[in-house]
């Protein structure tokens, strides 16, 4: 009907929570009132637990700070990082929904080149409904979408494809650089919008970056570890990169997809570059050693659980990234804390109710 304000109907609506890490108020849920009110959120709160974090009216949430973190885990919680944005993935083991959207407190809601606000979340909806290509490369980018479809030369007996486990988002504005590019780069912008969802090859690594990310937590979830970082750690800004490596290596083991691309939102501020820097430096040269391990990472076909995978992955990082930095023992333990921790939780079926819920 003309002039109605029928809303659309949300996908998921009670099979989907939407995770925030924060340390402020949530103003910037205002924006995202038309696609996010009708959710259930899980806010975790990071830094100082006496600070109150105001939340606008309408939405139906639930918050964790680190009280409650310390009080629902006891000893285990030291696998949960402060000051630091990996705390996310505590919200991610205390949901019970089948899926999880993700998205930092600076990100916005998005145009697209028609000058339409961008609905994020059932873009992320619609990639992790429909399979992913991870064997065989489609030069038309998702075969699934509609207008496209599988090119000739592509083996019909791929074509079902293979359980999509993770779809990443992309950012306009602020792109994700490290500190040394932002440094160097300090006023570029990301303004190309490229309408295309594609999915990443088994046996290809990528950065994942956490800020709008959506996945399926009944597959994927207990691989979905953000580390340590932060507080009292010798590393930061290298959480969401953590997750992603030992996630895509499980994905390939279990032959599931990861896909990136659409939906973009809107990267409103930039991170102070000497302070990404401080938290960075030791990540960028660790890397090198880090890549090579997770390029070559093999896990065994007893292996058929994502508990079971990364309980091996924490095994390897423990024999051979240990030699590289004390530190991967200690997160290798962490890993193994966490699997602890998340079958804790999620076998008896009960939601903890030791959160702040509204």
């Amino acid at each position: 009907m003309a002039g109605s304000s029928v809303k659309p109907t949300p996908l998921l609506k009670d099979e989907l929570d939407i995770v925030i890490p924060t340390i402020r108020n949530l103003d910037f849920l205002e924006m995202w009132r038309p696609f996010f009110e009708q959710y259930h959120l899980i806010i975790v709160q990071d830094g100082d637990p006496s600070k109150i974090i105001k939340v606008p009216d309408g939405f139906d949430y639930e918050l964790y700070n680190r009280n409650d973190i310390n009080r629902i885990l006891g000893p285990k919680a030291s696998c949960i990082s402060f000051k630091d944005s990996a705390c996310r993935c505590f919200g991610y083991m205390v949901s019970k929904k089948k899926y999880i959207y993700t998205i930092d407190d600076d990100c916005f809601v998005a145009k697209n080149p028609s000058g339409e606000l961008i609905n994020a979340l059932e873009q992320h909806i619609k990639n992790l409904l429909s399979p992913s290509t991870p064997f065989f490369f489609n030069t038309l980018y998702d075969p699934y979408r509609e207008g496209a479809d599988f090119v000739r030369g592509y083996p019909f007996s791929l074509r079902e494809g293979a359980p999509t486990a993770v779809s990443h988002g992309l950012w306009l504005n602020i792109p994700d650089y490290d500190a040394p590019t932002q440094l160097v780069k300090p006023r570029e912008r990301n303004t190309r919008y490229v309408d295309a969802v594609l999915t990443v090859p088994k046996g290809t690594l990528f950065p994942m970056c956490g800020m709008n990310l959506g996945f399926n937590r009944e597959l994927i979830g207990p691989a979905m570890y953000f580390g340590l970082m932060g507080d009292g750690q010798p590393i930061g800004r290298y959480d969401d990169m953590w997750a992603g490596w030992c996630m895509k290596v499980i994905c390939d083991h279990m032959g599931w997809g990861v896909k990136t691309g659409l939906p973009y939102i809107w990267h409103s501020k930039a991170s102070n570059p000497f302070v990404n820097l401080k938290k960075e430096y030791k990540g960028i040269y660790w890397q090198e050693d880090l890549i090579p391990f997770f390029q070559s990472a093999v896990l065994p076909k007893e292996c058929v659980t994502v508990q079971q995978c990364y309980i091996e992955l924490a095994k390897q990082v423990k024999e051979k990234l240990g030699k590289v930095d004390p530190y991967f023992i200690k997160l290798a333990d962490a890993m193994v804390t966490w699997i602890e921790a998340w079958d804790e939780l999620n076998s008896s079926g009960e939601k903890s109710s030791n959160s702040t819920s509204k």
